[in-house]
């Protein structure tokens, strides 16, 4: 959400680093794009409404000569999307980026309104350049100034300040957002996230909550949220640029989509026994010793792949698991204690509602693991014990590789917590790859089922058991990339509201594997017909009632999520690309969600 690129050092082309590091961050999501940069001791800005496009063409003719520079993609909390709202935010000689939200901008923009300053904008970000601004007026640094500004400010942020009173420094600053320094030779870089620096250095510093960075071309110096030089250690990021590109697929999500069979040997890798009969995962042998509860917590696509652990653990290991979303548990007030287990799962490691759901949960004394796909996230970095994901860059708003790779991570453990042999169930999992394969074959037919539907106003998603997790991330896909409006129910649940809706123009998707559930599955499906539904199924065996039918391979019911996860993905990928939307940055969507 939102995407921050700074830069200071005399061995690139601003404009060049700027322009190259907003577009790798487009999957966080924005409708503005905006660059600054100090040149003979003044600023400059060019900034408007729309993609960095708009913003290239607009710089095209501009030929940069200073030293430092800030870029910005901004996704709208406060004022809708314009050229007067976006980033930077300059006031007087101090020029501010931020991404997060300021809770009390309201009362700190009266406060700033009785002292004279008039803004501009409607943004939340003017308040922080103003209160940066005043602070200068009396502060004995640039970097207190920036230090005594954000404590008065209440929210998330990150926020990288320029000014022209000090032409050669960067400050950087956040809380509860991220932000990630890269360092080069008489260079340094700033982000949001990785891949914005990946073609200029390897060498990285992740910021932690509070802590201020003060960036020169030479060096960096870091401190403490009362001003106290700390140290910080540098990171080697082992994955290159050419990782995250699309490699000749139309988009990054489908790309994405195809890789998953790798993404699964990847995660696998390091997490079983040598003789492939146990798992092993890297944690303390006695993390789970005495535990009393298990608790999953997550947002969008991690909860489902989080229900979906709740089938997984009860079932094979036979212990209680409550599921919750992290935007209800963090203020729902839970019970915890210290034989309680509380796991995170996030894509990005950084969703502000999961990232405070982990806060609360270790403030209560709960053991906490982190299950991610980033690493050195803020998620992984403060929970107790993390996983990670190894799907590689996820760059498509949608997940789809890190959604299939957290499902394993969750068989993983409930095989781990398992206290019977696990020989075939590993097995089960070491052959995944190959059932993966057999099901991304099928794309045509699934692309040949979009081209029919794909101008319906809305669909319909039923499952039953293990699958019904993997009906509400169908709708979801739907939902998130073709704009169509979609639900995902329990089919048993047909009658109590849902089977209202079906006529001859709604597409119901039914996920039917040859389970003990089959029959009951069936007679959904006729209920459907009977109110002439258009069923697209997809199953284990023949539906001949049905209009569409998909078979997938017959495979154990643990792993069935990951089989039908996939052709849903497909067909919200195929409806999506009928409809000409923007698959892989869908409309008001965000990567990366760091604000509430």
């Amino acid at each position: 959400m939102c995407g921050i690129v700074g830069y200071i050092g005399t061995q690139h082309n601003p404009k060049e680093v700027l322009l190259e590091g907003l577009k790798k961050l487009e999957y966080r999501g924005y409708d503005s794009a905006g660059i600054a940069w100090i040149e003979n001791n003044r600023t400059h800005i060019v900034k408007c409404k729309g993609k960095i496009s708009e913003l290239e063409k607009h710089v095209a003719t501009i030929n940069i000569q200073g030293t430092i520079a800030l870029g910005h993609t901004r996704w709208a909390t406060h004022g809708k999307p314009s050229t007067i709202n976006a980033h930077p935010h300059q006031v007087g000689d101090v020029t501010v980026v931020h991404n997060g939200i300021v809770e009390n901008f309201s009362a700190l923009k009266t406060e700033l309104e009785a002292k004279g300053y008039q803004f501009k904008s409607e943004t939340d970000t003017e308040v922080i350049a103003c209160l940066i601004k005043n602070e200068l007026e009396t502060a004995s640094s640039f970097e207190n100034a920036v230090l005594c500004a954000v404590k008065q400010m209440n929210g998330s942020y990150a926020i990288a300040v320029m000014s022209e009173r000090k032409p050669g420094t960067l400050v950087a600053v956040k809380k509860a957002s991220p932000l990630v320094l890269g360092l080069g030779k008489k260079e340094c870089f700033l982000a949001s996230d990785i891949p914005a620096l990946l073609k200029f250095t390897n060498q990285v510093v992740y910021l932690e909550d509070y802590e201020l960075a003060s960036i020169t071309e030479n060096r960096v110096s870091y401190y403490d949220k009362n001003g106290t030089a700390i140290s910080k250690q540098v990171h080697k990021i082992t994955w290159t640029a050419q990782m995250a590109e699309k490699g000749g697929f139309e988009h990054f999500m489908l790309k994405e989509i195809f890789e998953q069979p790798q993404a699964i040997i990847h995660t696998l890798s390091g997490k079983l026994s040598p003789n492939q009969d146990a798992v092993e995962l890297p944690i303390h042998n006695d993390f789970f010793k005495n535990t009393t509860n298990i608790y999953l917590v997550a947002c969008g696509t991690a909860w489902h792949a989080s229900l979906v652990g709740k089938y997984l653990i009860e079932k094979i290991a036979r212990r209680r698991v409550e599921v919750d979303l992290a935007s209800e548990f963090r203020y729902r007030h839970p019970i915890l204690s210290k034989n309680d287990v509380v796991i995170v799962t996030s894509q990005s490691g950084e969703t502000a509602d999961s990232l405070a759901a982990l806060q609360l949960a270790k403030e209560k004394g709960a053991k906490t693991l982190a299950i991610c796909n980033v690493k050195e996230s803020s998620i992984a970095r403060l929970a107790d014990e993390v996983l990670y994901t190894e799907a590689g860059p996820e760059i498509g708003v949608a997940s789809t590789k890190a959604f299939t790779t957290q499902l394993l991570i969750f068989n993983l453990l409930a095989l781990y917590l398992e206290n019977t042999p696990q020989k075939e169930k590993i097995l089960n999992l070491t052959r995944l790859p190959f059932f993966m394969e057999q099901v991304l074959h099928q794309a045509e037919e699934i692309k040949k089922i979009a081209t029919k539907h794909y101008k319906k106003i809305a669909a319909l998603y039923m499952g039953r058991d293990i699958l019904y997790p993997i009906a509400l991330e169908g709708a979801l896909k739907l939902k998130e990339i073709s704009y169509i409006h979609a639900h995902g129910y329990p089919a048993g649940e047909m009658k109590h509201g849902p089977i209202a809706l079906v006529d001859s123009n709604l597409p119901v998707i039914a996920l039917i594997p040859d389970d003990d559930f089959f029959d009951k599955m069936m007679s959904n499906i006729e209920e459907v017909r009977a109110r002439e539904g258009i069923v697209i199924a997809f199953s284990q065996r023949p539906i001949p009632m049905a209009h569409h039918n998909i078979i997938l391979p017959l495979t154990p019911w643990h792993l069935n999520p990951f089989l039908f996860a996939l052709p849903m993905q497909l067909l919200a990928y195929y409806m999506a690309r009928c409809k000409g939307t923007d698959i892989d940055q869908p409309k008001n969507l965000a990567k990366s969600v760091t604000v509430e």
